[in-house]
């Protein structure tokens, strides 16, 4: 049998790339290569590039996202596998993009992609599906409202977070009323919308949700105990948390999780990876967020997940591979 021409599709426009060239990195490694034969192609704002064994940069051409290898040869791709973190990767660009030039791609379609990256609109359709989430006021850059009056509605401390962005970035717990402009700057920063959110008293949990092998699975439940204040960037990436898999939960607790992700998931017609943040407070699981691009370094909850689930690297990255094929 030929094998498949895979590109492992990393980097991106935000400040997520790095994240997204070290998760790049591990599928790349992991690809059963008897099957595939894997090239890494990274997309930065000013550059979209093959990098070929030697290092050197071949561009992209953005046409047939092809490469022009020289001698007359040039190298297509049969599947993308996208691992970009934030733009354009997560929020439906790149899939919409590949979709009007015919290539197949891993992961979720265009709307998922685009709706699960806009944290307001997400939770606003999972609600109609009875998934509970914080209790929130939205602003869109221009807009003013009265910190006395957003402490009064969702009581403090209250998280200021951009609507859409990743990794935690941009996100500010506020305690006092005092800091509540120097956090809407920061957010601001990162997105024209911000979202204010209520803060839940409780247990965080990350749980892994994908379609494997024909069947919708709970790859994991994580719990997250941050040293900073909150899950943000340094506690995800910089060491500063302690993630325990699986959640110490009660088994009463750990199926009504598992019951709500994947009712989620499937609400949203979503297919790929996942991995979703949620509060349990008073026995009920609270939507955060759902990444459909999660961190996928040696360090990120999703292979912690699978390896303790029992799934390897090779055989979850393959399986993605092989349902983008049959696209």
């Amino acid at each position: 049998m030929e094998k498949k021409n895979v590109a492992v599709v990393m980097g991106g426009y935000s400040d997520e790339y790095e994240v997204s060239l070290k998760s790049g990195q591990l599928i790349f490694d992991s690809l059963d290569r008897d099957l595939y034969n894997v090239f890494k192609v990274v997309i930065l704002k000013d550059e979209w590039y093959h990098l070929n064994e030697n290092n050197e940069k071949l561009p992209i051409e953005k046409g047939d996202f092809s490469v022009n290898l020289g001698n007359g040869n040039r190298l297509k791709f049969d599947v993308c596998f996208n691992t970009i973190h934030g733009k354009p990767g997560e929020n439906g660009e790149l899939q919409a993009y590949w979709d009007t030039i015919g290539v197949r791609y891993t992961g979720c379609n265009f709307y998922q992609s685009a709706l699960t990256f806009n944290k307001k609109d997400t939770l606003a359709v999972l609600g109609k599906y009875g998934i509970p989430s914080a209790k929130s006021i939205y602003l869109r850059k221009g807009f003013n409202i009265d910190a006395q009056q957003v402490a009064d509605e969702l009581g403090l401390p209250f998280f200021v977070k951009p609507n859409q962005s990743g990794s935690s970035l941009g996100i500010s717990k506020v305690k006092d009323i005092t800091t509540f402009d120097e956090a809407l700057d920061k957010a601001f920063t990162k997105d024209d919308e911000v979202l204010i959110e209520s803060f839940l008293n409780g247990t965080e949990v990350s749980v892994g949700v994908i379609d494997y092998k024909g069947k919708i699975i709970v790859l994991g439940i994580t719990e997250i105990i941050p040293k900073t204040e909150f899950f943000d960037y340094e506690a995800k990436y910089e060491g500063l948390s302690e993630e325990i898999t699986p959640a110490r939960l009660s088994d009463e607790i750990r199926t009504k999780v598992e019951e709500v992700a994947i009712k989620a998931y499937k609400s949203l017609g979503m297919t790929g990876f996942s991995r979703s943040e949620y509060i349990i407070m008073d026995g009920i699981p609270y939507l955060l967020e759902m990444n459909t691009n999660p961190g996928f370094s040696e360090a990120s909850i999703l292979p912690q997940q699978a390896r303790h689930y029992g799934i390897s690297i090779k055989d979850l990255c393959g399986n993605e591979v092989e349902k983008a094929l049959k696209k």
